[in-house]
């Protein structure tokens, strides 16, 4: 079988949907890979690396249509790459069929078979597959570096010679995969980060990275759906949070948001006005661009100025980082060829939840929207495109036994351990002599004792190797106590006050480096 890699025509598409990684993946399943000349060229995967792997490089790009049984793009064709599809061919790439009717139709007659890689649903198998997930992050990630860009701050606080800087503050609306990234960059910048999201579920995930969540009084209200996505909310609730983000526009520097509802048009959440009443040079990145924007004044593919706010409306933002965007959609295509069976086991089995999601058609004839899988695993939040909404199936789910049972195997040789172990301390108890009992004894005490100590230190305040070490000197130091607690001064109780006293000094000045490390953070 021939897949073949066709060069990306839309504008400002810099990605590549095979990178030479993912073709050597896929000739040692038995494929042949044609690639079109230059496809990789704005991702620096230029032809050279793609023929080193075994890659076949086409400068005709009807041949390599005609030629591939399984043609892999990026973002969904245009109508005349549709037509270059060949009869009964395969296709898997971005697709969008809730807006690509037409697009839809003319494939069907053709007989075409498409994956949507938009479509593949959102269960915990699938997560390997989930590019849309990896570009959201993407993007997260970028829209931090534009609205640095285009910020005329520092995002950290400074003190300088000449005055203070004040740390820029960010607010981020949305907690989904974008949201998050967006978070740990700006954090990581040394912005002061808040973030809102209708889910209290994103609550830990967002303080987790640094960021402060901003909450509404709403306990009986949550805006979590079926897999994790948000859901739209009550009238009420909608003024309480624009009431919100109107406080945080008069405050805040840069607010970039994320917010979208599956199968809707983006929400307004930042009006005109909320716009004219921020700070000159603030900065506003609108990553809902493309379905409408959550920003009432967002220009699609654009950056405009309103009142001294640039208004940043790009929705090409994984393209601006093409190598790696391109390097995490080849490996997406790569698991889900994989998952088909390769060359000899090629298949499109219509009983696997994946590959059915990702069906729009299969043969010409239309399967989306697919079922709701059956068997859909623990959900995971991503910030677009379709979902199954998996949550009737879950009630209906039998329960699944509570009992645990362990391996006979392991079980026997826990015994076994216990056994040998209570006959070597008889052992030692009638057969040793009193002066090494006495020392056993207080070797057992300080292990134990002296583990328990300095382990249960809260981990904020020693890092994980630092715990190890300060447990064994915890060790030590209880040992040393109990020697030098004898009646006369003798060898034993020298060297134990030594390894007291170094041991403490081992204690003491780990957590003095650990906490000198932790203030290196602290902001």
């Amino acid at each position: 079988m021939i897949i073949g890699v066709p060069k990306e025509i839309q504008p400002d598409e810099k990605r590549v949907s095979l990178v030479p990684r993912g073709v050597e993946a896929l000739k040692k399943m038995g494929f042949e890979v044609l690639v079109e000349s230059k496809a990789g060229i704005h991702a620096d995967y230029g032809n050279p690396k793609y023929e080193e792997v075994g890659a076949e490089i086409v400068t005709d790009t009807s041949e390599l249509w005609s030629r591939s049984d399984i043609v892999v793009k990026v973002r969904e064709p245009l109508p005349h790459e549709a037509d270059l599809l060949k009869s009964s061919g395969t296709m898997i790439s971005f697709f969008w069929p809730d807006k690509n009717g037409e697009l839809l139709e003319q494939l069907s007659a053709k007989k075409a078979t498409v994956l949507a890689m938009d479509c593949i649903p959102r269960i915990t198998r699938a997560q390997k597959m989930d590019a849309l997930s990896s570009m959201a992050n993407v993007a997260g990630y970028r829209a931090v570096v534009e609205a640095a860009h285009a910020f005329p701050h520092f995002f950290t606080g400074q003190v300088t010679a000449a005055g203070k800087i004040e740390p820029a503050k960010v607010l981020i609306i949305g907690g989904g995969v974008a949201g998050l990234a967006a978070v740990g960059a700006a954090k990581g910048l040394g912005a002061v980060v808040r973030a809102f999201d209708t889910r209290k579920a994103v609550k830990e995930q967002v303080e987790s990275l640094g960021g402060e969540f901003l909450e509404l009084d709403f306990p009986t209200e949550d805006g979590e759906g079926g897999g994790g996505y948000a859901k739209t909310m009550s009238d009420e609730f909608v003024k309480a949070e624009l009431k919100l983000f109107a406080e945080q526009a008069i405050d805040v520097d840069i607010i970039i948001t994320t917010a979208l509802i599956p199968g809707r048009e983006a929400p307004t959440l930042i009006t005109s006005g909320m716009v004219e009443s921020m700070r000159e040079g603030s900065v506003i990145v609108d990553l809902a661009a493309e379905r409408g924007g959550n920003c009432s004044l967002t220009e699609v593919n654009n950056k405009i100025v309103h009142h001294g706010v640039t208004i940043i409306g790009y929705t090409d933002l994984p393209s601006r980082m093409a190598a790696l965007s391109s390097r995490l959609y080849s490996t997406a295509i790569v698991h889900l060829i994989d998952e088909m069976g390769g060359v000899e086991n090629y298949n499109i089995d219509m009983e696997d939840d994946v590959i059915r999601g990702a069906l729009v058609l299969n043969h010409g004839n239309i399967t989306w929207p697919p079922p709701k899988p059956r068997n859909p695993g623990p959900a995971y939040s991503v910030d677009t495109g379709p979902r199954p909404d998996d949550e009737e199936k879950r009630a209906k789910a039998p329960e699944e036994p509570t009992t645990t049972t362990k391996p006979l195997g392991k079980t026997l040789l826990k015994s076994i351990c216990m056994i040998i172990a209570a006959l070597a301390i008889i052992y030692i108890g009638t057969n040793m002599p009193k002066s090494f009992l006495s020392h056993f004894t207080v070797f057992v005490l300080a292990c134990f004792v002296g583990w328990q100590v300095v382990w249960n230190v809260k981990p904020a305040l020693h890092t994980p190797l630092m715990s190890v070490t300060n447990a064994i000197s915890g060790i030590i130091i209880i040992g040393g106590i109990l020697q030098i607690t004898q009646p006369e001064i003798n060898a034993t109780v020298v060297l134990g006050a030594a390894a007291v006293l170094l041991a403490a000094i081992n204690v003491t000045g780990g957590f003095l480096v650990t906490s000198r490390m932790l203030a290196m953070f602290r902001r």
